[in-house]
């Protein structure tokens, strides 16, 4: 990342400060649902009886350090089931860029393959990008911002 880029994201979080939120439910789910850029959907989700069916909820609005910080979390912690849902960040795309990175891994450069997104770089190893493709289920529900749908998803999970 180049300087002017740095200064515009510290500027960005000081002229639009975003939220950091990730929640923690049950610590013997398997199960992680991202939200993406659906902050309402985020609070809707901590605040429901879903939090006693999944481990983690959280949301993803960079197509790079936030699929590092992604990545390395899912691959600790055993998480083998990702709900991606809510709306994508317009621009970044970074559940696009995840989808991408699950689907096609990354070039010489660290570059996610086949990923539109401005920066899609990561700094994640070939090793933990493996770990991550074979030990995760992505379940794409992108745009999709009802809880409802995401109780049913995970009540077809559990049975």
């Amino acid at each position: 990342m180049n300087l002017i880029e740095e200064i515009a994201g510290e500027l960005c979080k000081i002229i639009l400060p975003i939220e950091e939120t990730v929640y923690f439910g049950n610590p013997n789910s398997h199960t992680a649902i991202c939200t993406l850029s659906s902050m309402v959907l985020l609070k809707e989700i901590k605040n429901s009886s879903l939090m006693d069916k999944i481990s983690i909820v959280g949301r993803l609005l960079s197509e790079n350090k936030g699929i590092d910080s992604l990545v390395r979390y899912v691959i600790s912690n055993n998480i083998t089931t990702i709900i991606l849902c809510g709306k994508d960040t317009i621009g970044h795309r970074p559940g696009h860029s995840l989808l991408c990175l699950y689907n096609n891994g990354i070039d010489k450069n660290h570059k996610i393959i086949g990923s539109q997104s401005p920066d899609p770089t990561v700094t994640l190893s070939q090793d933990e990008i493996s770990r991550f493709q074979d030990q995760v289920n992505i379940i794409n529900q992108i745009d999709s911002t009802e809880i409802s749908n995401l109780m049913h998803i995970i009540e077809k999970q559990n049975q």
